[in-house]
C-alpha cells in the first residue's frame, strides 16, 4: 500500500504540473522520475495539516493525496538547531515527493509540499536553488526583496531566483502549496539576517 500511495500522489501532482503553464514554464516535469525508499519521521505539523480544517476553498484530490502520504514522508526539520523560535518547528510542515528523502529521485527537479497554519510567519530566508511555488489550498502574503508582496491563492504562484530572500505569512486561514526547485539541490536555505 505504501507505495501505491506514493504512485497516486506523484500522479496527482504530475496532472496537475502539467496543466499549469507557469509550472511548465518554469520547469516541464521530469521524465527521469525513479522511486527510491522513504524513511518515516513525524513532527508536529504532520497532525496539523492531517487536521485541518480551516481552508475556505474545496478539497480537491492533490490535496488529499498529499494528505494520504503524510504518514509516510520523511517530515523536514530544515531549520532545527537555528534561532527560528519553537512555534515555527512546532507549526511549520514541509516534506519531500522527489529528492533527498522523497519517494522519488529526479536529477532535474526537486518538489515538496509546505503547510502552514493559520497566523504563521515564515521568515526571511534564501538558496540557491530556483524555486516556485502554487498554492494548493488556502491563502498565504508572499514577499520577496525587491518586488511588491502578493497575496496569493488557490492556483496562483510565485518565483524565487536564486539566492532572492523572500518570506511568507498566513493570516485567517492556512496554506498548503506546492514547491519546486530546478536547480541548486545540494544546499539547503538558510535564514537571512
Amino acid at each position: 500500500m505504501t507505495r501505491a500511495t506514493w504512485n497516486h500522489l506523484l500522479a496527482e501532482v504530475k496532472r496537475m504540473h502539467e496543466a499549469d503553464a507557469a509550472l511548465m514554464a518554469f520547469c516541464p516535469f521530469p521524465d527521469d522520475v525513479t522511486p527510491q525508499e522513504v524513511r518515516h519521521f513525524h513532527i508536529p505539523p504532520q497532525d496539523l495539516m492531517q487536521q485541518e480544517d480551516g481552508f475556505s476553498d474545496p478539497e480537491t484530490p492533490l490535496r488529499r493525496a498529499f494528505i494520504a502520504a503524510a504518514d509516510l514522508a520523511q517530515w523536514r526539520e530544515t531549520y532545527k538547531d537555528t534561532d527560528i523560535g519553537d512555534d515555527f518547528m512546532d507549526r511549520f510542515g514541509c516534506y519531500c515527493l522527489i529528492g533527498e528523502g522523497g519517494a522519488f529521485h529526479s536529477a532535474k527537479m526537486a518538489a515538496w509540499v509546505v503547510y502552514m497554519p493559520a497566523h504563521l510567519h515564515y521568515p526571511w530566508h534564501h538558496h540557491p536553488g530556483e524555486e516556485m511555488y502554487r498554492v494548493i489550498g488556502g491563502a498565504a502574503r508572499f514577499f520577496r526583496k525587491d518586488m511588491p508582496e502578493e497575496w496569493l491563492t488557490s492556483g496562483q504562484t510565485c518565483e524565487h531566483a536564486s539566492n532572492q530572500p523572500h518570506a511568507m505569512e498566513t493570516e485567517d486561514e492556512p496554506v498548503m502549496a506546492y514547491v519546486i526547485w530546478r536547480n541548486g539541490f545540494d544546499t539547503p536555505p538558510v535564514l537571512t539576517r
